[in-house]
């Protein structure tokens, strides 16, 4: 007996097949051959005959005589018919004995055949040398509805079901997507539940939905308007301010407007040679709609009551990277399939939108010249100078790629231009994550009913002359149209199909449903296992291996469709950007102290307990103090918007109250640090409460110190604490921000 039989013995008879008796009364010798080609199943009904005989043998000869078999119940003797009968029954347990060996056989070879062929989809198996086909199980005992052949009628897979009554436009690039995986589409709905929900606006286009997945996160519409967007990023850049320095300074209209004024002033009197230009955008704003340029606050005075609706201004990029003497930007593609854990992709491919005039830095003649600043192509496709093209390489929108190849060309190091756009992205998610966790616990509450989401960002990035990246907007419904307009006649318009949008949007769409795909068509754990014996048996058995063998087995390649376009970026790199996840742990405390399901809002008694639990009251803080700063950070916040009306405290006044906290606690500490080990302090408070809820009366713990704060080994930790301001949140400064032009050569 070789070695390699009798592990591979040993490996087949750890799995139990269905049908399989669990007693192992029954071995497997070591001359076993298990047949993987036709060619070889006699010699698998041999063996298996020789196995039964032997089997049978050995429990003839272990068999004691019983000269007076008695009754267990009376303590009498068996009657002659009841002896025979006993006797029958004995050998009836060598039969089914024998007949299980048989069966285990004939699964074995089973189990070979499938090996041969692991790229088969077909759900009936044929046992070599017996006849029969089974329903990808072993056979078992013929039951009310068997057959008497023993086989069993084929089972239809079940087509994953995509409900697309509320699409919109990415309709057309959905149905493609849809009829290329081979699912079941549902373009009017369906009155029973399905497995993907297909959503063009928000989470709410479809309120009766209890189970499946849907394409949008609640609050992703509200979280990346520019004004949500800002403050995310500026909490996250007060913390780290050199790991979020990809965001151009901004300023909320209206409550910002006198300081935004008063600091460029400032920042004019102190170099007189400064002449910057900044861009108006309004809070929900789309397609560039109300987007303009200024050179001065007094120009956005002039503009009467413009500035006292919502907006954002922000310092304009005016040296950015030309091509053709033409500026652009690129729209990426990103999936963010799950909030815990956080699982982003990010597309491979994305589109690159040019301008239709040649570039020139603003002054007061251009400033108003739309077609030569803003680069959205809603806007561009009405200029006479905008080119559609089938080239993915030319015209006034083309691929990503393509510009990355342009680059490669002329020397520069394209794979860093991607790592710095990774980092980018992956960096932006985190800063809006924290807040959406708070709107998906408060629309799906834990123990309801719901479905679970995925949504496609698409971002605007624009590569500044140096090549670095520079965020501009995160658009929560990218469009994925995949035709555009064109005028056939005078006045007269029809869509018509474009290459490049189908390029690109179709394989974003198509690889997102199958990553979220509810039934993946993936190999499971035990089949890898089976199917790396096999492989091992046909090198010994038959000396011939195929050469496809290992693609077929890895299913790189599903119903011939090509490979993801989809990269995973987390939490691939997790462990490089995990020191970032400050607020997450801030949001984590807001949820649990809400104490209500279903609210966004933390009460003053929630914040109490808050306070309390963490054990944050001392001679310096007490409770009275709690509740004058409970009182002033939700007032002022809640003033902030017209929109923002409830009472309570929402998560980013609580963040703003948990680093006021942080600050008197850990005065010596950087910001990062002193929030950081406020974090730890309350998670160690969490640890102890938990422990003492479990310990039976009488057994006290005793009380550990908190652990010292933890100093994180990343670029962004700051030499001394930053200035935070408790009346107001902290607002950029002209001279200390995110990007400096200057330095753009």
């Amino acid at each position: 007996m070789s070695d390699h039989y009798v592990k591979v013995k040993v490996q087949l008879e750890e799995i139990q097949f269905p049908g399989e008796e669990t007693e192992k009364d029954v071995e497997v010798v070591a001359g076993l051959e298990l047949s993987v080609s036709s060619s070889s199943s006699s010699s698998s009904s041999a063996a298996a005959t020789s196995v039964a005989q032997d089997g049978k043998s050995r429990n003839d000869s272990g068999r004691k005589p019983i000269s007076k078999p008695r009754s267990k119940s009376r303590g009498k003797p068996l009657d002659p018919g009841r002896r025979s009968r006993s006797k029958s029954a004995k050998d009836g347990t060598q039969g089914v004995a024998s007949v299980n060996l048989q069966e285990k056989m004939e699964n074995t070879a089973c189990t070979a055949e499938r090996l041969q062929n692991p790229s088969s989809n077909e759900a009936a198996l044929e046992i070599k040398g017996s006849g029969k086909v089974l329903q990808g199980k072993a056979e078992q005992s013929k039951g009310q509805h068997g057959k008497e052949d023993g086989s069993k009628v084929q089972r239809k897979k079940r087509s994953v079901t995509v409900d697309s009554s509320k699409a919109k436009t990415s309709l057309e690039a959905l149905k493609t997507s849809i009829k290329q995986l081979k699912w079941k589409e549902f373009p009017a709905g369906r009155r029973l539940p399905c497995d993907i929900y297909w959503h063009g606006v928000s989470f709410h286009d479809n309120e009766n939905i209890f189970s499946g997945q849907v394409n949008k996160f609640p609050g992703m519409m509200e979280m990346v308007r520019k004004i949500n967007l800002s403050r995310a990023v500026r909490t996250m850049h007060e913390l780290f301010p050199e790991e979020y320095n990809f965001y151009p300074r901004s300023w909320i209209l209206p409550e910002e407007f006198q300081l935004f004024a008063a600091e460029v002033r400032m920042a004019k009197e102190n170099d007189s040679s400064w002449k910057p230009t900044f861009i108006v955008k309004p809070d929900g704003g789309s397609q560039g709609d109300g987007i303009y340029l200024i050179k001065d606050p007094n120009d956005f005075r002039m503009l009467g009551s413009a500035h006292n609706k919502p907006a954002v201004i922000q310092e304009y990029i005016i040296k950015p990277l030309l091509i053709d003497k033409l500026k652009f930007d690129i729209r990426l593609y990103v999936l963010v399939k799950s909030l815990e854990p956080l699982e982003i992709y990010i597309a491979k491919e994305g589109l690159s939108r040019f301008c239709t005039e040649p570039y020139q830095e603003p002054s007061q003649k251009n400033l108003h010249h739309v077609f030569m600043h803003l680069t959205n192509y809603s806007l561009n496709v009405h200029s006479g100078n905008f080119i559609h093209s089938d080239s993915m390489n030319t015209g006034s929108k083309r691929t990503f790629s393509s510009i990355l190849y342009r680059l490669s060309s002329k020397g520069i190091d394209i794979k860093k231009v991607w790592s710095d756009i990774i980092s980018l992205v992956i960096k932006t998610v985190i800063a809006l994550a924290p807040e959406l966790k708070v709107y998906y616990q408060a629309d799906i509450p834990t123990g309801k009913p719901g479905p679970t989401c995925f949504q496609i960002l698409g971002f605007d990035i624009l590569l500044m002359k140096n090549l670095k990246p520079v965020l501009l907007e995160v658009n929560a419904n990218p469009s994925m149209r995949i035709e555009h307009e064109q005028e056939v006649a005078p006045g007269v318009f029809e869509y018509v199909p474009s290459a490049v949008d189908e390029e690109v949007k179709v394989g974003v769409i198509r690889d997102t449903l199958r990553l979220v795909d509810p039934a993946p068509r993936k190999a499971t754990n035990n089949q890898l296992r089976l199917a790396g014996i096999a492989s091992e048996m046909q090198e010994d058995i038959s000396d011939a291996g195929s050469s496809d063998k290992s693609e077929q087995d890895s299913g790189v390649k599903e119903n011939n469709l090509p490979s993801l376009c989809l990269k995973q970026v987390l939490p691939k790199y997790a462990k490089q950007f995990n020191y970032l996840r400050v607020i997450d742990r801030i949001a984590e405390l807001f949820v649990r102290f809400l104490g209500v399901k279903g609210t966004m809002r933390l009460g003053p008694t929630g914040f109490r307990t808050f306070i309390r639990n963490c054990k944050l009251c001392n001679s310096n803080l007490s409770m009275a103090s709690v509740d004058i700063l409970y009182i002033d950070i939700t007032r002022r916040w809640n003033g902030m918007g017209a929109e923002q009306r409830e009472s309570g405290m929402c998560l980013q006044a609580f963040v703003e109250a948990f680093f006021y906290l942080a600050q008197r606690r850990f005065k010596s500490l950087p910001l990062h640090e002193q929030v950081t080990a406020l974090a730890d302090l309350c998670g160690a408070a969490k640890r102890r409460a938990a422990l003492a809820a479990c310990q039976p009366e009488g057994i006290h713990s005793v009380p550990t110190a908190p652990a010292p704060p933890h100093h994180f080994n990343c670029p962004a930790a700051a030499s001394k604490s930053a200035d935070y301001r408790f009346h107001r949140p902290v607002l950029p400064t002209i001279k200390g921000n995110c990007i400096e032009n200057s330095a753009v050569n």
